[in-house]
């Protein structure tokens, strides 16, 4: 993509730091969002080839076993309105109780493309969504190589390709790869649109902030710290001036005439203004990126025009979410750094390099506001006293980023110094390598162990083998997918999900006279259960669903 920059003329014929003559970097005036180079980092097949790797690796450990782990209690919620879109075509946002609708809808188009091969709704297909965000979080970090350099950008794609925090949780089918997805298109595509005037880029920066309002309603506290950090940004980095500057500034102080040096610096701004259309055309295409922010947020949150009320509803979560963001889950404010430290400390120690390099060195806005990003949002979410691991995900993206812009400056840095660099990159692959066994450790062997952070009040493995037995009963029964099924228990999700091809399962959640073939209560139910089923029905078995809740299975005995 061309780059030219209003002096297209006097960096004619200049190389960008990856040696290609139409990635050049782009300086607008009176700006300094990146760090120009004369030496290329990196060559380009180098850098394909190593990006491709990335993009692959982060696809594997994402992909692999999907449906290894128990779908989450909220995966089954979230499930149960995707089972309702996709039988029924129906979709009412609720703002009471959950989130936005961009997860079933994307969610809707990746089941309707499995039915074409006879698959339809699954733990895979529903979980692929979330997997495919993940994945596209890696490929925007990598479109950042002009901005904190080829091997900043590798670096900080491999971080959280192998975040174990990151690989967890874009493995579950909730909203949060979706959210930090739509939260870094916003920058990238805005960067784009300062680099090449391309309106296209404007409008897809639009679309990103609505898409991240209908995903979550924590999208203002997002958007709120990309604000704080893009002003600050402006504020603590001063522009560079580069020689043809100097001397203009230079002669104008001789002349002493104040009011050419007014008349001029209006003809900068006004010149500035003219790569995006001038004052007029920056004044139109900015409200019809509003609008288009408008139209998409309608169109997700009134179901595609069949439920108006979803829109007003999409504002009152607001002052709902900030009554339970202070009563549920609460946690020390220094919760989500604990956490950090202990299953993302690679990232954690880089991040924090990273940032006091990039405020320190302040010769990038772009890193700067980077910097802030991290530490902005770390602060908002540990101000806020409803925590839980998922979240984390927000600041592992930002964290990401500057660990990766470290790297980059210390490898560059050895430019001349081939021991050096070889160091640098080793230490680097032992971080990588701490990250790649927690990830195994976390995602594949511990994924429903309450002792480690993500797993938080997760499903456990065990109660699998229910879902199991139930199956094996209604074959051998030959009832099937027609077998009654009631839940004593007030816990019962997932199971909806897994069960949901049955059509007779009740979820009461109380203790009532039971007639059907199969009744399942809680542990705690028990005495009472058995007392009230009497000789009618045998006691199958226990199943552990969460940590401190079990279930009790029981069979009716008087069946064909």
């Amino acid at each position: 993509m061309s780059t030219g920059s209003t002096k297209s003329s006097s960096r004619s014929g200049s190389r960008s730091r990856y040696g290609e003559m139409n990635n050049a970097p782009v300086k607008i005036s009176g700006t300094d969002w990146q760090e120009s180079t004369a030496a290329p980092e990196m060559e380009t097949g180098t850098w394909r080839i190593a990006s491709f790797f990335i993009l692959l690796l982060a696809a594997l450990v994402r992909l692999y076993a999907l449906e290894l782990k128990p779908l989450h209690h909220d995966e089954g919620v979230n499930g149960f309105f995707l089972i309702n879109l996709v039988n029924n075509g129906v979709y009412k946002y609720d703002p009471a109780n959950y989130h936005g609708p961009t997860l079933y809808y994307f969610a809707l188009l990746v089941v309707k493309f499995f039915k074409l091969f006879g698959a339809g709704l699954s733990t895979t297909a529903v979980r692929l969504v979330p997997v495919l965000f993940g994945v596209g979080c890696v490929w925007l970090i990598l479109c950042l190589r002009r901005r904190i350099g080829a091997m900043g950008a590798l670096a900080g794609a491999a971080l959280f390709t192998l975040s174990p925090g990151a690989v967890y949780i874009s493995r579950y089918f909730i909203h949060e790869s979706l959210f930090v997805f739509f939260t870094l298109a916003i920058v990238v595509a805005a960067l784009r649109y300062t680099e090449s005037a391309n309106l296209l880029y404007l409008l897809l920066a639009s679309a990103s902030a609505a898409l991240l309002f209908a995903t979550k309603e924590t999208a203002m506290i997002s958007a709120g710290v990309l604000l704080i950090a893009l002003a600050l940004a402006v504020l603590f980095v001063r522009p560079r001036k580069d020689a043809a500057e100097i001397k203009v500034e230079s002669r104008k102080r001789q002349s002493h005439k104040s009011q050419k040096r007014q008349t001029t610096t209006a003809f900068s701004t006004d010149e500035s203004l003219e790569r995006f259309g001038g004052r007029d055309g920056v004044a139109t295409w900015a409200l019809a990126a509003l609008l288009f922010f408008v139209f998409i947020y309608v169109v997700f949150y009134s179901s595609f025009f069949k439920n108006m009320q979803g829109v007003p509803d999409s504002l009152k979560t607001f002052e709902i979410w900030a009554k339970t963001g202070t009563k549920d889950h609460v946690h020390e404010w220094y919760t989500y750094l604990s956490w950090l430290w202990q299953e993302e400390a690679a990232l954690l120690v880089l991040g924090v390099f990273g940032t006091l390099l990039a405020m320190a060195r302040a010769r990038s806005r772009f890193q700067v506001f980077i910097a802030l990003w991290a530490t902005g949002i770390i602060a908002a979410y540990s101000l806020i006293p409803y925590k839980t691991p998922w979240l984390t995900l927000n600041l592992i993206l930002p964290l990401a980023i500057i660990a990766g812009y470290g790297v980059g400056v210390m490898y560059k840095g050895m430019r001349d110094n081939l021991p050096g660099r070889i160091l640098v990159l080793a230490l680097f692959l032992v971080g990588l390598g701490i990250c790649g066994y927690q990830l195994v450790q976390l995602n594949f062997r511990h994924y429903d162990d309450d002792r480690y952070i993500y797993p938080y009040a997760h499903t456990v493995r065990g109660m699998l083998p229910l879902v199991d037995e139930i199956n094996r009963f209604a074959e051998r029964k030959g009832t099937g997918k027609q077998t009654t099924i009631n839940f004593a228990s007030p816990d019962y999700w997932p199971l909806p999900w897994y069960l949901r091809d049955y059509k007779r399962v009740g979820y009461g959640g109380r203790i009532a006279a039971a007639s059907e073939a199969l009744v399942i209560g809680s542990e705690t139910q028990a005495v009472e259960l058995e007392t009230l089923l009497g000789e009618n029905y045998r006691r199958v078995g226990d199943y552990p669903l969460r940590p401190g809740v079990t279930l009790v299975l029981y069979e009716r005995l008087d069946l064909p």
